[in-house]
């Protein structure tokens, strides 16, 4: 049985690679550039792969037949990320003391290519990029969570209408700042609203709720996504409070909905052009559970094909799909009760059920599935 290839994502990593004799065999290299790595060139590889990489004219006389290399296609955006997006990376280019560079920075090039080709384009090679670009982001994807028991992954969802004055806002960041600081990794759809909430909670984790309180205050000059402060006030509350490099959280947006900002707040960023492959993979990987925050169609979305996975425990077990705010899932929207209704009768099975309107319940529902499976 065959190794499986060996992944090389940083030109470290390539060095420590080289240091070593013999063949170079059963690599995949990403978004690498050998012609400024002494001793690349002096190699014979096998079996490898070469995705995005610079590669110089005598390293190609070094490669046996068994050998792929994949270009970089001619687009704004790198068909082949060798590591998730992050604040830095994603708004490259944007200076919050100047408001208009928001529109030349990579995220809005990119929106506006995508846009601008058509979010469904008639022309192969751009939607070939888009599937290499997604599979990449997947990979660095899955390789961060796998640092993390799978049972301590944990999503949020809810609307991204969602202000900053609102006081759903302060609590959803509460409780993530609350499973951030047990060990948990938080996702969410990575936008604004209740999923910048959950990474404002993530980014605060270590520090105590005046801190929180006052991140919010500053927030608050810009309450919607749609505020020319929106952007601005995120970097101003990060440089005021650096987030501690042991709490993490992933944000899961879209180019889809780019209308809608990426939160910054978010440690880790895998943004997908293809929203199908978004969504279905953000609640494919919360294992530990969702907590349902009020929202629309969306969220209404999540919760049934949620749902279904439960029912059917495609990922091998159910988790807990956790409703904050029993006013709006028992009356304004009463999914609830639809779900409690349907696994009394048998049409769905397997569903770990709660609501309520309380912080620490929600908190200690998600702590007692992972503390449930410790004890199997």
């Amino acid at each position: 049985m065959q190794k499986n290839y060996v992944e090389i994502a940083s030109h470290e990593a390539l060095r420590e690679l080289l240091e070593n004799d013999g063949v170079v065999t059963r690599c995949a290299f990403q978004s690498i550039d050998f012609t400024i790595c002494s001793g690349a060139t002096e190699r014979i590889y096998s079996d490898c792969i070469f995705m995005g990489c610079t590669i110089p004219e005598a390293m190609m006389q070094c490669m046996d037949n068994r050998c792929y290399i994949f270009p970089s296609l001619r687009k704004p955006f790198n068909c082949f990320p060798a590591r998730l997006y992050n604040a830095a990376t994603l708004y490259a280019g944007y200076n919050p003391s100047c408001d208009s560079s928001f529109d030349e920075c990579y995220d809005t090039r990119v929106y506006r290519h995508y846009t601008g080709k058509g979010k469904i384009s008639s022309d192969i090679s751009e939607m070939l990029a888009r599937a290499l670009h997604d599979h990449s982001v997947s990979d660095s994807l899955h390789e961060m969570l796998n640092r993390y028991d799978e049972r301590s992954v944990v999503a949020v969802m809810g609307g991204h209408a969602v202000l900053r004055t609102d006081v759903n806002y302060i609590k959803i960041a509460t409780i993530s700042k609350l499973l951030t600081e047990q060990g948990y990794l938080m996702l969410s759809g990575g936008g604004p609203g209740a999923m910048e909430a959950t990474h404002l909670g993530a980014w605060m984790a270590g520090r105590d709720g005046e801190e929180l309180s006052d991140a919010v205050k500053m927030l608050s000059v810009a309450p919607c996504y749609k505020d020319c402060e929106w952007l601005r006030s995120a970097f101003e509350v990060m440089e005021k409070y650096p987030r501690r490099e042991d709490f993490c959280s992933i944000g899961i947006p879209t180019w889809f909905y780019g209308h809608e900002p990426a939160t910054p707040f978010a440690s880790h960023i895998a943004k997908y052009f293809d929203n199908s492959v978004r969504e279905d993979g953000l609640l494919a990987v919360a294992k530990g559970g969702v907590i349902y925050t009020p929202g629309s169609a969306g969220t209404m979305q999540e919760i049934f094909q949620d749902a279904a996975q439960n029912h059917y425990e495609t990922f091998g077990f159910a988790s807990p799909m956790v409703f904050f705010g029993e006013e709006y899932w028992r009356k304004q929207v009463p999914i609830y009760e639809l779900l409690s209704s349907l696994q009394e009768q048998g049409r769905y099975r397997n569903l770990i059920l709660s609501i309520t309107d309380d912080i620490e319940s929600v908190v200690e529902h998600i702590l007692s599935f992972g503390r449930g499976a410790e004890a199997v």
